[in-house]
């Protein structure tokens, strides 16, 4: 009896990775689009709510991006593939924890002692970054990416390019787009927020 192959998605993605560590970028493109569902996947199974999907997703791209020379090519790729996304849920995962864990702990004990009502100026720092949070919320998806890697995140235009398949001019152009309309967005309000100033959120 004969040992089944590999699946036509594991030789499809496991060549796909070959010829990108050999430098071809269209490979590497290709092999970037055809790792988000297995990396969504995965993270589903995790346990990554929806919303967070996507950041899980960029975060692993970026990932494989950095350690894309330690794969084998003799070895299977999707295991490869799914551990790296498993690594990077459960890092999800902690961090929402632990920053729930900051929120929520602190406001039970304030509740339980009557704490002072918050000042003028802490409720107005509060609207203003609920305001640029539903702002960027409102960003058509590829000026929200573009805010989250670039400035959110700070990550380079090489390591957002690399992590998304997209070029450096179309994330920068959607930078500036997206700055243009948060700014619209915001120019009811007294004064400009200081990051946007600056170019940066």
């Amino acid at each position: 009896m004969t040992c089944p192959g590999p699946s036509p998605g594991e030789a499809r993605l496991a060549a796909a990775m070959t010829a990108a560590q050999g430098g071809d970028p269209r490979a590497y493109r290709i092999l970037l689009r055809d790792c988000v569902p297995v990396i969504a996947a995965t993270a589903r199974a995790r346990g990554v709510p929806a919303p967070a999907l996507d950041d899980v997703v960029q975060e692993t791209l970026l990932t494989l991006h950095r350690v894309r020379a330690s794969y084998d090519p003799a070895r299977p790729f999707l295991p490869w593939l799914r551990a790296l996304a498993q690594r990077r849920s459960i890092d999800h995962l902690r961090r929402s924890a632990r920053q729930a864990a900051e929120v929520h702990a602190p406001t039970a004990i304030e509740s339980a002692v009557d704490p002072a009502p918050l000042s003028s100026e802490q409720v107005a720092r509060h609207d203003r970054q609920s305001l640029l949070t539903r702002a960027i919320e409102a960003l058509p998806p590829a000026q929200k990416l573009a805010v989250e890697l670039l400035v959110l995140r700070e990550r380079s235009l090489a390591e957002a390019a690399a992590g998304t398949g997209r070029s450096k001019v179309s994330l920068k152009v959607n930078l500036h787009r997206a700055i243009g309309a948060l700014r619209n967005t915001l120019s009811d309000r007294e004064g400009e927020e200081p990051g946007l100033r600056s170019g940066r959120i």
